[in-house]
């Protein structure tokens, strides 16, 4: 068999590697083999977005979707397929600047200037998409935007408003992006099977090769789990990516999910929403936000852009992590996974899915294949909080969802509780369930329902919070939820809000969690 070599897209032509690591990473390469030094290295985890770069790849139906990415955690054979652009591609060969870069020179965007080309690719990103959708996002979109980028020097004032003036710049026709070339490149650049792409070792020589398998279809993707177990899966690089950059672990052979259609395909009726493993977190949140609009706070909070643009629900559900943020939502809407392991396909409880810290019930050689939710009870009332010590891309002290599904008499007719942060794994909360199972929702159901906590939790004291503070939240959380969702004189979401802000392109209050839903 012929040895491949990665091919991507950059500056309008194909660009191959070979004889690269698997796990070199597309910022490594950048600034150590191309001498591309724009794109700055900060953080090497993908917290400062300094060396955010965007990626161009075909959509279900062949149209390019450009998504600004964390370039110090993405493994190059990633962009197998894809194009890269980075800040150096922006200027047009004469010199002029792109509309995004004039914006923030006149704004007085730059200081030190290390941040400013992980700023202008955010950006840059959000403008060709908005250059698609014929529309001049909102400040809150403009933030939204720019949470993946830390600044130390500038402040952000300048740069939001070179993010609201970008628009008002005539575009330089050479620095128009030629989609349709891109595009049609890109589908010459698509392969008909599994890519196979072998790389030194990145300890050096004497260590052997590794191997980064790509498949292209479901099938193949589940015959290469079975035959190689030990082969671990590579979703979008934003934990196993740490795992080279900072641990300097030995990864071994890959298996990557973002090339099977299959696992990225997110379908619905009238029953559940199908979320394929290998969707992207934008894209899911996005999709389970139709149905459930209490989830736009978690959303716009979990991690950044970038790392939602990479990262996918399945690998978050597949890590495990006692703070992961997707999963107490997903456990108080009593989410389904679909596994599989060669042909043979099993559905799972998301609830009985973690065995124990880190640890899951996959079986050897088998892997999530989708997550059902189901779709929305007319009588469900649902909320979801955060706390954190930051708002944007923090990691959870606490997150908490509660599902209530309320009978027009007022009476609890189930009730499902989630907390991360409290327990080894995200867990239901059993006690304060059957303390409210059948109970009316009123003040006394919810205060023997905050004791009960006690005996579902017993959280640990670290970095992030004292285990007294977090069961003090847990129990404050879900008195929160019944002020707000009570029906006796119930609170709106900006007063019991502590990120109530004034908007102003609405004119009006506006907070960071979703409108009252009931």
């Amino acid at each position: 068999m012929t040895k491949q070599t990665i091919r991507f897209l950059r500056r309008g032509a194909v660009h191959e590697v070979s004889d690269v690591p698997v796990t070199r990473t597309v910022l490594q390469y950048l600034r150590e083999d191309l001498h591309a030094c724009g794109t700055k290295e900060g953080c090497a985890e993908g917290d400062c977005g300094a060396c955010t770069v965007a990626v161009g790849e075909l959509d279900a139906n062949g149209r390019l979707v450009l998504k600004a990415v964390n370039a110090c955690i993405q493994f190059l054979p990633t962009l197998d397929g894809r194009a890269l652009f980075t800040v150096e591609d922006l200027r047009t060969p004469d010199g002029a600047l792109h509309p995004v870069q004039q914006a923030l020179v006149d704004c007085h965007g730059s200081q030190c200037g290390f941040c400013t080309p992980g700023f202008t690719m955010s950006l840059w990103a959000l403008y060709e998409r908005q250059s698609v959708d014929a529309g001049v996002p909102s400040r809150d979109e403009i933030n939204r935007t720019l949470s993946g980028n830390l600044c130390r020097c500038t402040g952000y004032r300048p740069i939001v408003d070179a993010a609201r003036s970008m628009f008002d710049y005539t575009r330089h026709a050479r620095a128009a992006l030629d989609r349709t070339a891109i595009e049609d490149a890109l589908h010459k650049l698509q392969r008909p099977a599994t890519f196979e792409y072998r790389g030194p070792d990145a300890r050096g020589a004497g260590y052997g090769e590794a191997t980064f398998f790509a498949p292209r279809t479901l099938a193949e993707f589940a015959a290469l789990r079975a035959a190689r177990p030990e082969a671990r899966v590579l979703a979008g690089s934003t934990d196993i990516g740490l795992w080279g950059t900072k641990q300097f672990r030995d990864l071994g052979d890959l298996i990557y999910t973002g090339n099977v259609a299959e696992l990225r395909a997110l379908t619905h009726d009238a029953h559940a929403i199908t979320i394929g493993a290998a969707v992207p977190l934008e894209e899911a949140y996005a999709a389970l936000a139709v149905d459930y609009p209490e989830l736009a706070e978690l959303w716009a909070r979990f991690a950044s852009p970038p790392i939602r643009n990479a990262g996918t629900l399945g690998g978050n559900i597949a890590n495990g992590s006692p703070i992961g943020d997707s999963m107490p939502a997903l456990l108080a809407l009593d989410t389904q996974l679909v596994l599989r392991r060669a042909d043979d396909v099993r559905t799972l409880p998301l609830a009985a899915f973690y065995t124990g810290y880190q640890k899951n019930a996959l079986a050897t050689g088998e892997f999530i294949e989708a997550i059902r939710v189901p779709r929305r009870s007319p009588t469900l009332r649902f909320r979801t909080y955060k706390i954190s010590k930051r708002y944007d891309q923090d990691i959870s002290a606490v997150c908490a969802a509660f599902a209530l599904e309320i009978g027009d008499d007022g009476v609890i007719a189930l009730a499902r509780i989630a907390f991360g942060g409290m327990a080894a794994t995200p867990l239901r909360a059993a006690h304060a369930e059957a303390a409210l199972s059948g109970a009316r929702w009123d003040e006394a159901a919810v205060l023997r329902a905050m004791d009960a906590l006690a005996a579902d939790y017993t959280p640990l004291t670290d970095l992030r919070a004292s285990a007294a503070y977090r069961m003090k939240v847990a129990r404050n959380l879900l008195w929160r939820c019944w002020l707000e969702t009570r029906d006796d004189a119930p609170l709106a979401p900006r007063e019991v809000n502590a990120f109530a802000f004034e908007d102003e392109d609405a004119g009006n209050d506006s907070v960071a969690l979703a409108g009252d839903t009931r």
